[in-house]
């Protein structure tokens, strides 16, 4: 059964209700959810509201124009600016007019294919400011993959930049965007390009210069749009095959978005935030750009990779410089830290008086990576668990409300909203401390995806038909006495040897305990005997004496000890590095893949050279294959 509006907790109703108040509405919503036709749920389904003017004309408005609204901090082109709240306005309002001026009305969708500059996050804003649903796509995507997102989200404008720059070299946009409108079958009317200096602009008959361009356009107003209008597209990274285009509402991700700021990561306006990510993940949607915004903080838009050559000092500089009061990053950048500086040397050269709190998320962190920041930055980190397609946390410990404990291996308690359960693969819920499938009640909250874009049948089956009355979120793990949630791997890496589930995250939490190892990744594969077999690949801290076979020995020696002979655990070697998407999550599906010798597809979000040197020398370490499969 579905949960009606009546059975939704009183309190529940009445924060959401608060937190709508909290927002600017051209029409306040008289109603709070339509749960008519579950599970497409609408939130404020009656009001009126704009993301572009509750981010940006709000701010303006109250007070914050000369305000600094985003720090932008390059060290890969040397170069640094901060942009006002007015300053701000004026540009995206422009941008606006000029994609009116392309013929870009209400509902259209325009495609962005930018790198992490100021401007991206204008082109997102203009968008919103018309009612024009945008779909960022992570600069530097492959041709092929770039056309089938054109062709599923059929935009009537493309913007990009001549190119994105990382620490080592220049990434061309335009001829990668060139060879995807061919590809396509879709024809975009024009492409917006904002040329950079170091990469000079070659325009062809439907491109028009961003400078120019803007500088021509007039500046238009935010247009009322409906609670449930589309805000964006996000199609999920690694995405291969047909498009799953998570889609987000406005009212509901203005809601959910401002209320987290307050209550999760506990800023206020006028702080400095920083999400390490990207504008082309939903990290970058939510708290690079809406949410910072929506709360009226300075965010950071950081170009380059702070963790790695030439500077593994970079976090604690823009801490220090910016003021940075709430961090946001990945476990992995975490772990890259303390392979590269394991004593903390870097870190306590800088000032990091204003920094308030660290956030995790994107996978699992392992306990020994969460101790080691907690003793080395003495404050709270805080593990907090979300998805693409739930667009802000499911589970954290919200500091703006009241600090839990900090439990490694935890992200806390789910947040309010978030009715969290596990189930058996009957649908059956089971005892505390039994892993199982995690899942959602339904209703989800405010700010969640409303549908997938042009397969709202799909939205249906893949996530809510399995378990009834609940959102499948594909993660596995466990609630323990105190409520704390678990999340220890997807469903798929929980193995079955000999008939006995493991959770993969279960075993790399042992090895991560190693002081040896900096970073692991565990994968089931298959074995005639006993079905699946763990295999582990270890990442060791820089300048460690003690020889690998000795490390290996003590690993497997210590997965013996801590989960038992039952894991059957054996294989397990060192390697240089693991594969990893560009948003930093391990590889697992892929290097299962291969070492199963089954054939496989490039990830779309992996260099082709990179993936191939790491995952053969991951895999041929312990000869899983013998031969690389060929790509297909």
């Amino acid at each position: 059964m579905e949960l009606p509006l009546s059975q939704l907790p009183a309190s529940e109703q009445a924060m959401w209700r608060d937190a709508a108040a909290d927002v600017h509405w051209y029409q306040p919503p008289s109603q709070l959810l339509d749960d008519s036709q579950p599970p497409f749920y609408r939130w404020f389904p009656d009001g009126t509201t704009n993301a572009c003017y509750n981010a940006v004309d709000l701010q303006v408005e109250q007070g914050r124009g000369d305000q600094a609204a985003i720090i932008y901090d390059s060290p890969v082109t040397a170069s640094q600016r901060t942009i006002s709240y007015n300053q701000l306005l004026e540009q995206v309002s422009r941008f606006a007019g000029l994609l009116r001026q392309q013929g870009v009305e209400q509902g259209d969708r325009v495609l962005l294919y930018m790198p992490m500059i100021p401007e991206a996050a204008v082109a997102m804003l203009g968008c919103a400011r018309i009612g024009a649903v945008h779909s960022v796509v992570f600069g530097g995507f492959a041709s092929n993959e770039l056309a089938v997102r054109i062709d599923d989200a059929t935009p009537k404008v493309v913007v990009t930049a001549t190119c994105g720059i990382e620490p080592n070299r220049v990434v061309e946009y335009q001829p990668l965007l060139n060879q995807a409108i061919e590809l396509a079958s879709h024809q975009p009317a024009a492409s917006i390009v904002l040329e950079r200096p170091e990469c000079p602009a070659q325009l062809g008959p439907r491109d028009i210069d961003w400078q120019s361009g803007v500088a021509a356009a007039p500046s238009v107003d935010c247009l009322p749009l409906a609670a449930n209008h589309p805000l964006y597209i996000l199609y999920t990274s690694g995405t291969t095959g047909q498009p799953k285009g998570v889609v987000r509402d406005t009212g509901g991700s203005i809601v959910a978005l401002k209320w987290s700021m307050a209550n999760i990561y506990n800023v206020k306006p006028g702080d400095v935030y920083w999400a390490a990510s990207d504008v082309g993940w939903v990290v970058g949607h939510s708290y690079i750009v809406y949410g910072p915004l929506f709360n009226g903080n300075t965010t950071v838009i950081y170009e380059g990779k702070p963790v790695g050559t030439p500077d593994a000092g970079a976090f604690w500089r823009v801490i220090e410089q910016h003021k940075v009061k709430v961090l946001f990053t990945a476990p992995t950048a975490f772990r890259a830290i303390r392979k590269e500086d394991p004593n903390a040397e870097l870190m306590h050269r800088y000032d990091l008086s204003s920094l308030q709190a660290l956030f995790l998320a994107g996978e699992r962190c392992d306990p020994d990576t969460l101790n080691w920041a907690l003793e080395k930055l003495q404050r709270p980190v805080i593990d907090h668990w979300w998805q693409t397609e739930t667009g802000w946390s499911i589970c954290a410990n919200c500091l703006g409300r009241e600090q839990l404990p900090i439990v490694a291996g935890s992200p806390a308690r789910p947040v309010p909203g978030y009715n969290v359960a596990v189930l058996d693969e009957q649908g059956e819920p089971v005892a505390a401390g039994t892993i199982g499938a995690l899942v959602v009640k339904n209703p989800l909250p405010p700010g969640t995806f409303t549908t997938l874009w042009n397969a709202p049948q799909r939205y249906q089956s893949a996530y809510f038909e399995k378990f009834p009355g609940y959102y499948e979120t594909g993660d596995a793990g466990y609630i323990d006495d105190n409520g704390y949630v678990f999340v220890m791997a997807r469903t798929d890496d929980v193995i079955n040897v000999a008939g006995h589930r493991l959770s993969t995250g279960a075993i790399e939490e042992v090895l991560a305990g190693h002081p040896a190892v900096a970073e692991c990744a565990v994968i089931g594969i298959a074995c005639p005997m006993k079905g699946q077999l763990p295999m582990g690949l270890l990442v060791l801290n820089a300048g460690v004496s003690q020889s690998e076979d000795e490390i290996v020995a003590e690993a497997i020696a210590k997965v013996r000890a801590d989960i038992g002979p039952v894991a059957a655990f054996k294989l397990c070697a060192v390697v240089n590095r693991l594969p990893k998407t560009r948003s930093g999550k391990i590889l697992r599906a892929t290097m299962r893949s291969i070492a199963d010798g089954a054939p496989w597809k490039m990830p779309a979000t992996i260099d082709d050279p990179v993936i191939l040197d790491e995952i053969t020398a991951a895999l041929a370490t312990l000869g899983y294959p013998a031969e690389l499969p060929a790509a297909g």
